[in-house]
């Protein structure tokens, strides 16, 4: 299965990306910002960094991008669409993703070893999770805040489109401590944490187990496989 991984000036995290993708199983195709071309890849990943270096808002130079509208046409048309921090802000300033992302409540960036529930498992990316599982993914991020309306609020909630939430603590102010979200046909997920990094063992989250030892972020990327050795 081809991949893409967007890098955008001031992505920070399209290697690690690719790296995870690698590890499993899947073919890396490194996709530029500037090349509306997708090269017939079989989904695409956005990746964390501060692309454009963050200005006017987190994600809203890189969604204009000739590579986003690209994304955009094949995200409508059903490809699969990985939004990861800056990548799910970009996500959110294409219209993929309803709300925006705002500066986290505390006014201070955060690094942390995060815990989520898994609320959806019914997308390419979620699909070897069992619901209402527990998973830790480091989370890192200044504008991880998220915001919507009440009406997008309840729409969210009615129809299932939350597919992570902070646990044990909400670590940006997040309102209904949403840490990530799917579309509506499913094919499109973001969320604030990295799971590309979390996805071998020694370099990943401490965990009971053994420390650094832990790999959930490896579901978000085999799942993606899985799902289009099974749709193909």
């Amino acid at each position: 299965m081809r991949i893409g991984v967007v890098t955008f000036p001031g992505t920070l995290d399209d290697r690690d990306a690719a790296r995870a993708v690698r590890l499993a199983g899947g073919e890396a195709v490194s996709l530029w910002h500037a090349d509306a071309n997708l090269h017939e890849v079989d989904a695409v990943v956005l990746p964390g960094g501060f692309s454009f270096g963050d200005y006017l808002r987190c994600g809203a130079i890189a969604a204009q991008a000739p590579v986003m509208q690209s994304v955009i046409d094949a995200a409508n048309g059903g490809l699969p669409v990985l939004g990861i921090c800056n990548g799910f802000q970009v996500l959110v300033e294409a219209h993929l993703l309803p709300g925006g992302l705002i500066r986290n409540e505390h006014q201070h960036f955060i690094c942390r070893d995060q815990k989520l529930i898994v609320e959806n498992i019914d997308t390419p990316f979620t699909n070897q999770f069992e619901m209402g599982e527990e998973i830790t993914i480091p989370l890192k991020n200044g504008e991880g805040g998220y915001i919507a309306t009440d009406e997008t609020l309840k729409r969210l909630e009615g129809e299932n489109l939350i597919a992570f939430r902070y646990s044990e603590v909400n670590p940006n102010g997040s309102l209904n401590d949403i840490a990530g979200l799917r579309n509506e046909r499913g094919n499109v997920v973001g969320l604030m944490p990295h799971p590309e990094h979390a996805v071998e063992p020694g370099f990943g989250p401490d965990t009971s187990v053994a420390m650094r030892s832990g790999i959930d972020g490896l579901k978000f990327f085999t799942s993606v496989i899985k799902s289009f050795a099974v749709n193909a």
